[in-house]
C-alpha cells in the first residue's frame, strides 16, 4: 500500500491544496519531539519538555499552552514564519483519544499551514519499517512513558492496546541491571499480557499470522537487546528491529507526507480509524 493511499484509508478524503509545496512531519513523544521535512530528513530533535513544564504526559498533550510554543518553535525553526505553503503532519498514539487528537489540530492549525494530517504513530512506523504494508502487522512501539502494541491488516488498525508504563517509569534500585537501567521483566511482561489479550479476539487468525511474519519493534526500548531478546524468547519467534527504532515514527509520517506532497494533496481534515 503507498503511503498516500495509507492516509487515505486511515481519515477523510484528502482536499487539494495546490500552493502546498512543503511540508513539516512532528512526532510528539512525551520524552523527545522530532521533527522532519521532507528532502531534508530529521531536523530537530528538541526535548518535549522545558523549563515552564511538560505538555505531554504519556503520550497525551496536557498543557496545550505549553505545547503550542512548542510547536511554534519547531515550525519557525524548520519553514520560517510564513507556513502558508506547507502541509503539517503530526503523529500520535493509536489510542490517544479524540480530544488529544481535536487539540493536536487545533495547535497545528495556529501556526498557519495549508493542510493538517494527523496519523497514529503506528502506522506510521510501518510506513517506514513496512512500506508494503500487506497482510498482518503486529507493531510494539516501547517509548519512554508509553507501551503500545498495533495489529495492522493491510494497513488498517484492527486492534491495538496502551499501557501507561515506559522505560522512563522509576523501579527500586533492585530492579535494575548492571548499568543501571530498568530491568525488563516489567516491560516484558506487559507487552505479553497485552498480546495475550489481544490473542483471545483474534476470531480471523490475524495475530497468529503477524507473529509468524515477526513483530516489529520501534521506539526508544527496541535499542536494549535485553529487552528485545527476551520478548523474542517468550514470544518464540523472531523480531524485527525498525532502523534506527527510535526515530521511525518520524521516517515513516516523513514518507506519508512526501507522498502527499507528491501528489499535490495537502490533507485538510484527516482524522486516525479507530481500532475494531
Amino acid at each position: 500500500m503507498s503511503s498516500l493511499r495509507a492516509a487515505r484509508r486511515h481519515g477523510r478524503p484528502v482536499h487539494r491544496h495546490p500552493r502546498a509545496t512543503r511540508g513539516l512531519a512532528i512526532d510528539l513523544g512525551s520524552s523527545r519531539t522530532r521533527a522532519w521535512v521532507p528532502g531534508r530528513g530529521i531536523v530537530l530533535e528538541p526535548p518535549t519538555a522545558d523549563p515552564s513544564g511538560r505538555p505531554v504526559r504519556r503520550g497525551r498533550i496536557t498543557d496545550p499552552e505549553a505545547c503550542g510554543r512548542l510547536l511554534g518553535r519547531i515550525a519557525d525553526a524548520a519553514l520560517g514564519p510564513d507556513r502558508s505553503d506547507t502541509v503539517m503532519l503530526l503523529s500520535h498514539p493509536v489510542l490517544a483519544g479524540a480530544e488529544h487528537r481535536r487539540t493536536a489540530r487545533e495547535l497545528l492549525a495556529a501556526l498557519g499551514p495549508a493542510g493538517i494530517v494527523i496519523l497514529d504513530s503506528a502506522r506510521a512506523a510501518a510506513a517506514h519499517a513496512d512500506p508494503r504494508g500487506d497482510g498482518p502487522l503486529l507493531v510494539i512501539d516501547l517509548g519512554a512513558e508509553l507501551t503500545e502494541i498495533t495489529l495492522l491488516v493491510d494497513g488498517m488498525v484492527a486492534d491495538a492496546r496502551q499501557a501507561e508504563t515506559g522505560l522512563n517509569d522509576p523501579v527500586p534500585d533492585a530492579a535494575t541491571d548492571s548499568a543501571g537501567d530498568p530491568e525488563p521483566g516489567a516491560v516484558v511482561r506487559t507487552v505479553l499480557d497485552m498480546i495475550m489479550s489481544m490473542w483471545r479476539q483474534d476470531r480471523y487468525g490475524a495475530l497468529r499470522g503477524a507473529l509468524r511474519k515477526g513483530p516489529l519493534l520501534a521506539g526508544g526500548g527496541a535499542l536494549r537487546p535485553d529487552l528485545t531478546n527476551r520478548i523474542a524468547v517468550r514470544l518464540g519467534v523472531p523480531v524485527r528491529l525498525a532502523d534506527d527504532p527510535s526515530t521511525a515514527v518520524v521516517r515513516g509520517a516523513g514518507l506519508i507526507l512526501g507522498s502527499v506532497l507528491r501528489h499535490s494533496g495537502a490533507a485538510a481534515a484527516v482524522l486516525p480509524g479507530r481500532p475494531r
